[in-house]
């Protein structure tokens, strides 16, 4: 199996302009087992833009294991070549509250805290806000998910200082859980936090 993807991601990778066969493409993403095969479709995307595309559009699949494997993907194109994917980050902001697959928002949250989120809009950063804050809020969410929804906030607190105190009451909501994962986290983010605190008050305000 391993050998068969490996032929298949062999096929459709080479020049950038070189057509592929979608067929392959999807059971390569479908039959994806580990790390290894995420790597190498992730190279034939980086050379070949169709395949990004498709990656991207498999990630919203009702096919639940196609888009998290697609999604997970577009991670591991974004870790090795981050500008690839920065021109859709906007369209990965303006879907978070559609998407009912949390393996999906989980890929796509952790592109954005990896991102530099200045270079999104102001109505996506609201956006971004109240999204990773019901994420921090909820009972449900995933620890990875909780954690990118920290730096995420915390980030735009950078930019949004009244963001701060909220963040930092929320984590301290958090660490009550007792989660080693959240735990650790928040630590590092609450030390982070301790100079925004000081200067609240300076730079634009959030709407």
């Amino acid at each position: 199996e391993n050998e068969k993807v490996q032929e298949q991601a062999s096929n459709i990778s080479g020049s950038a302009q070189q057509t592929y066969n979608e067929e392959d493409l999807r059971s390569m993403v479908e039959n994806m087992m580990g790390m290894q095969e995420a790597e190498w479709i992730a190279e034939s995307a980086i050379g070949n833009s169709e395949i990004l595309k498709k990656l991207l559009e498999y990630s919203f699949s009702d096919d639940r294991k196609l888009a998290f494997r697609a999604s997970w993907t577009l991670s591991k194109v974004f870790d090795k070549y981050p500008g690839i994917i920065s021109p859709d980050m906007p369209m990965m902001i303006d879907a978070l509250d559609k998407l009912d697959n949390e393996s999906v928002q989980r890929s796509f949250l952790r592109i954005i805290s990896l991102s530099d989120i200045n270079k999104v809009s102001a109505r996506q950063h609201g956006i971004l806000a109240e999204h990773c804050f019901e994420m921090l809020k909820s009972g449900f969410s995933a620890i990875a998910v909780k954690a990118y929804s920290m730096e995420i906030i915390y980030k735009l607190a950078m930019t949004y200082p009244e963001l701060a105190n909220e963040l930092s009451a929320t984590i301290s909501m958090l660490q009550a859980e007792g989660s080693a994962g959240i735990l650790a986290r928040g630590h590092i983010i609450l030390k982070k936090l301790a100079g925004i605190s000081a200067d609240q008050g300076s730079g634009p305000t959030l709407h």
